[in-house]
């Protein structure tokens, strides 16, 4: 059985949103994540992966979410693309955790008091 880990590059940003000055970089990069969290299911999703023991098959999901698989799917890659989330490839299944880094990252960005990473 082969294990195959991907990530993205979590937020490629470390100026807060409390900063005096965004360069246009920093201000795409965390658009971009406030998009990929800016749908009410993604968000659930999220929350279900911050929530259990470990990596989650998307057919754990189904029930809990209430969307098919290739819904749920479609919304897994756009978290994996911003970088929120790892993907790890077992077989054909694959299973998804949280992106420590990203957390922590976008801990920084919310961070209105303009201290930095």
């Amino acid at each position: 059985m082969s294990i195959h880990r991907t990530a993205t590059e979590p937020v490629a940003c470390c100026a807060p949103l409390g900063a005096s000055a965004l360069s246009d970089q920093e201000a795409e990069a965390t658009a971009a994540v406030f998009r990929a969290l800016g749908d009410p299911t993604r968000v659930r999703i999220v929350n279900l992966l911050a929530t259990s023991d470990g990596p989650v098959c998307i057919c754990e999901l189904v029930d809990p979410i209430g969307l098919s698989q290739p819904t749920i799917s479609h919304h897994m890659k756009k978290l994996v693309d911003a970088g929120l989330l790892e993907r790890e490839q077992e077989g054909k299944w694959a299973y998804y955790s949280i992106n420590p880094a990203a957390i922590e990252k976008l801990a920084a960005v919310a961070d209105l008091k303009g201290a930095c990473c």
